[in-house]
């Protein structure tokens, strides 16, 4: 994944501190019911289509902005399917990020799968029950964006009485 602009612009005054950055995922179906996925450059894993919303951006935007750099289709977002925090991240030059990631199930609405930049080493359409092997990250939200009905999640064991009075 390529750091956006502003990010290294807060890493200069912030240095390897955790950011909290807000993150869309993308879960898109052709009109057989196929799912887009990308194979990643930085990793060599298939994956489904991601990023981070840009200043002012909103998350369906990114969702559409994301999946179009990324893999060249077009698409529209049809729902919200999941909105997590996920676990904090320390990546490789000591930066610690931690994304509240909002998963969108989108429609194709056209353009040609193809690796459209150098994220991804390839593009391709999978059948939900053919998937090449994938990170749990990404099986969790293909599986619920095949779902007509909400994720709920266990609370925390402890929650601070301020929330529950």
């Amino acid at each position: 994944m390529t750091t956006p602009d502003f990010i290294r612009e807060i890493r200069a005054t912030a240095g390897h501190q955790l950011l909290l950055l807000p993150g869309v995922t993308a879960i898109v179906f052709d009109d057989r019911g196929r799912v887009l996925l990308g194979r990643r450059s930085d990793t060599g894993l298939w994956s489904v289509v991601g990023g981070i919303c840009e200043p002012g951006e909103q998350p369906a935007e990114t969702a559409v902005r994301e999946v179009h750099e990324e893999t060249a289709v077009r698409c529209v977002p049809e729902r919200v399917v999941l909105v997590q925090m996920l676990d904090p991240i320390t990546y490789p030059n000591g930066d610690v990020c931690q994304f509240q990631d909002i998963t969108f199930r989108c429609r194709a609405t056209g353009g040609e799968a193809r690796a459209n930049d150098h994220e991804s080493l390839e593009v391709a359409w999978f059948e939900p029950t053919a998937l090449p092997p994938l990170e749990p990250f990404a099986l969790l939200r293909i599986d619920q964006a095949m779902r007509d009905e909400p994720t709920w999640f266990e609370m925390p064991a402890q929650i601070p009485a301020e929330v529950t009075e």
